[in-house]
């Protein structure tokens, strides 16, 4: 008896889910167009910036053009400093700051380096270049001298 009464109450659950499976599609399927402040820079974008020659260039010029603070090293500062930055655009670097530092001078020669980088290619959106918010980690890791 007790049966009778449970199935058409998981029926009924199996419907329920089944509209609201409709009503999620439904939305997926909503205009990909949204409303966007255009002074408000993206987070992701169809395509995303790309420093010129691509990654590896990115993190050779980063390796070339940091320089280790000397209050960094003094203190034995390793870790990492997250930079983030617009790309505009026209490619240049804008509004950079650090998301997370560790000190020792390090914030801000990471600050420095991002802020010295040459014209990135902008990021795009249906079709359309855009500004976009970058964040970026740099490494600190701190080698031992060579013993001869």
């Amino acid at each position: 008896m007790n049966l009778r009464l449970l199935l058409p109450f998981l029926g009924l659950l199996a419907t329920s889910s089944i509209l609201a499976q409709n009503d999620v599609i439904m939305d997926v399927e909503a205009p990909a167009e949204e409303a966007h402040d255009p002074k408000e820079p993206f987070t992701m974008v169809e395509e995303m910036p790309e420093f010129p020659g691509g990654q590896q260039a990115l993190f050779a010029y980063i390796g070339k053009e940091l320089k280790y603070p000397e209050q960094a090293v003094e203190d034995g500062i390793e870790g990492v400093v997250f930079v983030t930055f617009v790309v505009e655009k026209d490619g240049s670097i804008s509004t950079v700051s650090v998301l997370r530092g560790i000190g020792g001078g390090c914030d801000e020669e990471a600050v420095r380096v991002v802020r010295s980088m040459p014209k990135w290619k902008p990021g795009k959106q249906l079709g359309k270049e855009v500004r976009v918010k970058y964040n970026l980690p740099i490494h600190y890791k701190l080698t031992e001298p060579r013993k001869n």
